[in-house]
C-alpha cells in the first residue's frame, strides 16, 4: 500500500471539500487539522481496515 494518499474531506463548519494526506503506514491515528478554507480546526480520525480501505472521521474539535 502506498504510504501517503490523498482524500477529500468535508469541513463540518463550513462545508467546503479539502484535501487531505492519510499517513497508511498507521492503521488508527487520531489529529487535529485546520481547514484550508475557514481555519478552524478539524478533529480528524482515520482507520485503515485489513484490506486497506480508509475510512476518515471529521468532527468539530470539541465532538
Amino acid at each position: 500500500m502506498i504510504e501517503l494518499q490523498d482524500h477529500s474531506i468535508m469541513c463540518p463548519y463550513c462545508g467546503e471539500f479539502i484535501d487531505i494526506e492519510v499517513d497508511c503506514s498507521e492503521p488508527d491515528q487520531s489529529y487535529i487539522e485546520d481547514c484550508s478554507v475557514c481555519c478552524r480546526p478539524i478533529n480528524i480520525t482515520t482507520t485503515i481496515d485489513f484490506d486497506e480501505n480508509v475510512y476518515i472521521s471529521a468532527k468539530h474539535e470539541d465532538e
